[in-house]
């Protein structure tokens, strides 16, 4: 109906997501099956139907979200972590069956940014100025530092560029745990 209605369907972006923080062994099925159900089968799906929408015109961008956690573990997010892999590896898979048809797939993974998800941690200021230690530009991140990677994605720009992910973290990942004082 969409498709219709708005006409051809050129760029998706793939952004949903939950998360559930409890130690592992507390995790229920019920815990794991939503984390894993929102972020990597509702991404699958949602990439699927757009597809079918590019795949006859062989032309389109999608892009999935995934996070820092898509390469890095973190305690206490097992399932989110899992998910956020999950659309990591979901991305180089489809980047290759869909490359063929002209249709580009890529995945964001965010580092720290404040969202209604993590909320809690940013009211800690303990918490923020730990994290923000951590990362080499000093800061967590802003909803519009996502702008221009997106944009980039969306674009002929990117022509060549499939089943990458970028990590967008302000160089957190250069090493999330510093062994060296950093200069201030």
């Amino acid at each position: 109906e969409a498709a219709a209605a708005a006409g051809p369907l050129d760029v998706l972006v793939a952004n949903a997501g939950c998360n559930v923080r409890k130690p592992s062994l507390e995790i229920t099925w019920d815990d794991w099956n939503t984390v894993l159900d929102t972020n990597l089968r509702g991404t699958f799906f949602t990439v699927q139907a757009a597809a079918r929408h590019m795949l006859p015109r062989r032309s389109g961008r999608i892009v999935t979200i995934g996070s820092l956690t898509s390469v890095f573990g973190y305690a206490g997010l097992a399932p989110y972590c899992a998910s956020r892999g999950g659309v990591k590896q979901m991305t180089m898979s489809l980047a290759d069956e869909f490359g063929p048809h002209g249709i580009t797939v890529n995945c964001i993974a965010p580092g720290w940014f404040r969202t209604a998800q993590n909320d809690v941690l940013y009211r800690d200021e303990e918490w923020v100025r730990s994290l923000t230690e951590r990362i080499p530009l000093r800061r967590p991140g802003r909803a519009d530092d996502l702008d221009g990677i997106v944009v980039f994605l969306a674009s002929d720009a990117s022509a060549y560029v499939t089943g990458q992910t970028l990590l967008v973290d302000g160089g957190m990942s250069t090493g999330s745990v510093r062994a060296l004082p950093q200069a201030r």
